[in-house]
């Protein structure tokens, strides 16, 4: 016998968890994850800041409308996030990048300019001079999220509204009967809902190709992330989240340690993404050729899907080509900073809500901006 429910989410990441709990508030909702646990791909493996760095004018949008919600300290009593600067070094012939990226970010944040000296004071591992980074920009209002903890908040706002989570039900088939979409788990298992919520991640359009929904074009890109001990002597809690001004590198803190990134973006099918030596070994050369810490070795590694739409905007709205078929993907490395506007702005378009986004229409996040 089938299981029923108001609303059906596929996927149990940030963003399907996210807006399950927004949507619980008002509707029985199901969460159906594939995995034997929530967030086992991108949202367990994210560098999980918030800041206004990552992503196009949209992205920031939905990044600045979701920061109250980690200003709240929830009712377990663990903070969200903490305060951790962001700095963006740059050498002389990076400066118009810098200043143009100062321009985008002007109205989301207050930044301050560093010199050399700055530099130097903020984050001493930095190569520092002629021919290495003479100049940055730091914003002392960025975030480290702790998505673990993110995750759990939603999980127990859920349990508490008397909704399922279902983990290890991967999906087998969806179909449409009259107003009610079913769907049936590899394990057997039915569930009835009239809506559909496609939270997907990098599976999202394989989700949708098998409810007979036109998929969207998404793309997963694996990014790559290594952790190596800080030379002695270094205070790693005082350095900020460093990113160069152009995708090349980042790195910053991480349980005593240092973790880094090449920003890789590798095109890949879904997965249970893996490092590869190649990426591995650009981190470490990138983190030699911009600082003084050499990458003796590297004690941990990890990689991870960031899933874009063509236009890298999120894709938020029902599907034009299927009743009842919601979609909530393509975050692309933004799900944990944006999850708090993107579910509510899923919450507002499902249950017919005011629109709570500010600069951001529903349209400019319509999937219809590709199946129409």
């Amino acid at each position: 016998m089938a299981q029923t429910s108001d609303i059906l989410v596929i996927g149990g990441g940030i963003a399907g968890l996210s807006a399950a709990a927004a949507l619980s508030e008002q509707a029985r909702v199901t969460v159906l994850e594939a995995e034997e646990q929530c967030g086992f791909h991108s949202s367990g493996r994210s560098a999980a800041m918030l800041h206004y760095a990552l992503g196009n004018p949209v992205v920031r949008k939905l990044t600045l409308a979701s920061r109250a919600f980690f200003d709240e300290v929830p009712e377990s009593g663990s903070p969200l996030a903490t305060l951790l600067p962001i700095l963006t070094p740059a050498r002389e012939d990076e400066l118009p990048a810098l200043r143009a990226l100062a321009d985008d970010l002007a109205p989301f944040t207050e930044l301050e300019w560093l010199d050399a000296d700055g530099l130097r004071r903020e984050c001493p591992v930095l190569r520092i001079g002629p021919q290495d980074a003479e100049h940055g920009l730091i914003d002392r209002e960025a975030l480290k999220l702790d998505g673990h903890e993110m995750l759990q908040v939603h999980l127990h706002k859920l349990r508490e509204r008397g909704a399922q989570v279902h983990c290890e039900a991967r999906i087998a088939h969806i179909t449409r009967a009259g107003n009610v979409w079913r769907v049936r788990t590899e394990r057997g298992e039915t569930y009835e809902a009239p809506i559909v919520v496609n939270a997907a991640g990098a599976w999202a359009d394989a989700v949708a190709a098998n409810a007979g929904v036109k998929p969207v074009g998404l793309q997963p890109m694996r990014r790559t992330i290594i952790v190596f001990d800080a030379p002695e002597g270094v205070d790693v809690d005082r350095l900020p989240f460093t990113k160069t001004v152009r995708d090349e590198v980042y790195f910053g803190p991480e349980a005593g340690r240092i973790f880094a990134s090449p920003m890789d973006e590798v095109p890949t099918d879904p997965c249970d993404a893996q490092p590869e030596e190649l990426e591995m070994a650009l981190a470490a050369h990138r983190i030699e050729e911009r600082t003084v810490m050499p990458v003796k070795r590297i004690v941990h590694r990890w990689a991870g899907l960031r899933t874009f739409a063509p236009d890298r905007i999120p894709v938020v709205g029902f599907a034009p080509d299927a009743e009842g078929f919601f979609w909530l993907a393509g975050q692309g490395g933004a799900g944990l900073q944006t999850s708090p506007a993107m579910a509510s702005a899923a919450a507002s378009l499902i249950l017919d809500g005011p629109w709570p986004v500010p600069g951001v229409t529903p349209e400019e996040l319509s999937p219809a901006r590709f199946l129409g």
